[in-house]
């Protein structure tokens, strides 16, 4: 592991999942982490984009809960099943890192009518073609025509969830989930423990579907553990 810039504080901004809050982030800048290094990292609550390694130090608030489904246990819910059935169709395709037109076609789609949002195609590449560990891409194909994207982090003993990004055409297929469900596949086939889904703050509709991957566990950002939960 290089690092690149030490680790820092973030001045406070306005938090963009609940209101009347603010937001600070401890972050570092490194390259060439191997994969235990990564895991130790995640297993302590930490995140990443690129080279940009981060987690939350807000002042007087620690609802951001870092979330990891155990692979092993993992058994979708019904509706889970049901959305496994309806797709069954769709073609997932997972691999290294590799960088389309298309991909950013869909990247601009996804984040004009998800979040009315664009960011230059070099912060995208810096974001998401930058690695500093070991990464992955899955692609997922309906009749033929690339529809979603998810980027990943592979940790010696578990897979994390970056982004996933997909064509708003496909709405319908709830393609956020299903790649849940296919990379929980994609980790359990190869004998890895873990699935991190990044934060989860319950006060946040937007993040309530990461509790429905069960079961889970929690990060408690005072002692330092894993516990269980979402049996």
């Amino acid at each position: 592991m290089y690092i690149v810039h030490k680790p820092s504080i973030t001045e406070a901004r306005a938090c963009d999942y609940l209101p009347h809050r603010a937001w600070k982030f401890r972050y570092f800048l490194a390259l060439e982490l191997n994969g235990q290094e990564l895991g130790e990292f995640l297993a302590t609550g930490w995140r990443k984009f690129g080279s940009y390694y981060f987690k939350p130090q807000c002042d007087g608030c620690s609802e951001c809960i870092p979330l990891r489904v155990k692979v092993g246990e993992f058994r979708p819910s019904r509706n889970q099943k049901d959305l496994l059935k309806r797709n069954r169709k769709v073609r997932m395709e997972m691999g290294p890192l590799r960088y389309s037109d298309r991909i950013y076609e869909i990247y601009e789609n996804h984040s004009r009518e998800r979040f009315g949002a664009l960011s230059s195609r070099e912060d995208f590449m810096f974001n998401f073609y930058n690695p500093s560990c070991p990464s992955l891409q899955s692609e997922y194909y309906i009749d033929g025509e690339l529809a979603g994207v998810g980027f990943l982090d592979a940790a010696d003993n578990g897979l994390s969830s970056v982004y996933f990004l997909f064509d708003t055409r496909f709405s319908r297929y709830s393609l956020g989930t299903y790649s849940a469900l296919r990379e929980i596949e994609y980790a359990a086939s190869m004998g890895l423990s873990y699935y991190y889904l990044g934060y989860y703050i319950a006060q946040c509709p937007r993040m309530v579907y990461k509790a429905r991957f069960r079961p889970y566990e929690l990060y408690n950002w005072v002692s330092g553990e894993w516990y269980g939960a979402g049996p």
